[in-house]
């Protein structure tokens, strides 16, 4: 099967796989409380570019979700975010689960538009039964969002502007944040991002790693008694090394970057096949997820010896298709894909 499912079918980039070999046998502290931790938070804070950044390492994208947002709401707030978001629609109501409510927004094309959020908190605020609903005190994003489209720098200003001014927090998924940067689309680095938000992460299990997520608190503002907040959540892993060591490398001679950069050139080449074959575009991606609109009977075929995901229905006899490239995506499988089509 030709796999273009998802970026994170395959296991850790090849580097990440060697220095977790030569590590192995060495005995470090548990916890987090080990070198390869402190040596990758101090990579991350350096290429972040804030003294006041402080970075901690989670397993996974739900669990780190649910841990930022519940460690930095009050008890009465709820998070702001699209109908498209991942915490609205497939994370299986965790952020519910831990007692705050997703008040949503209609989205458009995944993102979140500034003057419908100002909108929203505006009629929340001037409404006299405020008292009895479920307060906004957190904005969430994803960039790239689910649809694979990026905010700009001033979208990102303004959303943040707004969240200032009403004194709520704004937080930024980055499950894929590598291939938002590097993609030709983005017109802002991870400095500039990292200044435009309270809090953001760092996709690693999408991105080159086998797991893991390194969480930016932008402002000094990492929530009080964090560790034991997060092994209270059951997110804190006694082998803190795992991730540790994978982050130091990701953030090792511009790993990170230089594997999200090519997965977006592999996105280019799919993108081009699809379009000489004639195919049309349900959205125009910049990044590593494409959403094609393919006929029903065409996908049976297709399906048997493609792998990609089925994103929802267009038409009576059309579906929306995801294909998703990677820093692991092989040009093979791409000339492959051309030729079945």
């Amino acid at each position: 099967m030709i796999n273009f499912e998802n970026d994170y079918t395959t296991g850790a980039h090849p580097n990440i796989l060697k220095r977790l070999t030569e590590t192995n046998l060495e005995p470090v502290s548990g916890y987090g409380n080990d070198k390869y931790c402190k040596s990758a938070k101090e990579k991350i804070k350096k290429i972040v570019g804030l003294k006041t950044a402080q970075v901690e390492l989670l397993v996974g994208g739900t669990q780190t979700n649910a841990i930022v947002i519940s460690t930095m709401l009050s008890d009465y707030e709820g998070v702001i975010a699209v109908d498209t978001g991942h915490i609205s629609v497939h994370e299986a109501g965790a952020i519910e689960y831990t007692g705050h409510k997703v008040l949503n927004i209609k989205g458009v094309n995944g993102k979140l538009i500034a003057s419908d959020l100002r909108k929203y908190l505006k009629d929340f605020l001037s409404d006299s039964t405020k008292s009895h609903m479920v307060y906004p005190g957190m904005v969430y994003i994803s960039h790239p969002t689910e649809y694979g489209t990026l905010y700009s720098k001033k979208e990102l200003k303004d959303i943040y502007g707004i969240c200032k001014s009403y004194k709520i927090k704004l937080y930024i998924d980055g499950a894929r944040l590598g291939y938002g940067l590097m993609s030709d689309a983005s017109d802002m680095n991870i400095k500039e991002l990292a200044k435009l938000c309270d809090v953001f992460y760092i996709g690693g299990t999408k991105v080159g790693a086998f797991c893991g997520e390194a969480v930016v608190y932008t402002n000094n503002n990492e929530p009080k008694n964090y560790i034991t907040s997060v092994k209270k959540r059951g997110g804190l892993l006694a082998k803190g090394r795992l991730l540790g060591i994978q982050f130091d490398e990701l953030f090792s001679n511009n790993l990170y970057f230089e594997i999200s950069r090519y997965a977006i050139n592999m996105a280019h080449k799919l993108k081009k096949v699809f379009k000489d074959k004639g195919y049309k575009f349900y959205i125009d991606s910049p990044t590593n997820q494409q959403f094609v609109i393919i006929d029903n009977e065409k996908l049976k075929k297709l399906s048997k010896k493609v792998s990609f995901s089925v994103w929802e229905k267009y038409d009576l006899k059309n579906t929306v298709v995801r294909f998703v490239t990677s820093w692991s995506t092989r040009e093979d499988d791409i000339v492959a894909l051309s030729k079945l089509l």
